[in-house]
């Protein structure tokens, strides 16, 4: 993403937007808990700047969490049913998808394929 955003948040953001709209999970309601997420990790990121690094991953994490008590799971593996994709590192920088039912990694945070 070469036009990303500097403020990590922005970029975390769109990132998570862009992977819940491959999988047509961008609603309204869900588009509005992302942005609870992000003003959530900003108090996150203003404790530790060097964490912004990271922070992608967590607003992933975040959401994943939200979606799982009102919408289920989400992202699923496309190959193994229903299976849910987990986020790795769980703190490091370049998060990806990562399918624990023998897919490996899918895709980097923010470039799920439409599908």
């Amino acid at each position: 993403m070469s036009d990303a955003p500097a403020d990590p948040l922005l970029r975390a953001r769109a990132l998570v937007l862009h992977d819940l709209a491959a999988y047509g999970a961008d609603t309204p309601d869900v588009v509005d808990l992302v942005e609870d997420v992000v003003v959530e990790r900003r108090w996150w990121v203003g404790q530790w700047p060097e964490g912004g690094a990271y922070v992608a991953g967590q607003v992933a994490q975040d959401v994943q969490d939200r979606l799982m008590d009102t919408e289920g799971r989400w992202p699923t593996c496309r190959v193994h049913d229903g299976e849910p994709l987990g986020v790795e590192p769980e703190l490091g920088p370049d998060p990806h998808w990562v399918c624990t039912e023998g897919c490996g990694v899918v895709a980097p945070l923010g470039a799920l394929p439409p599908g």
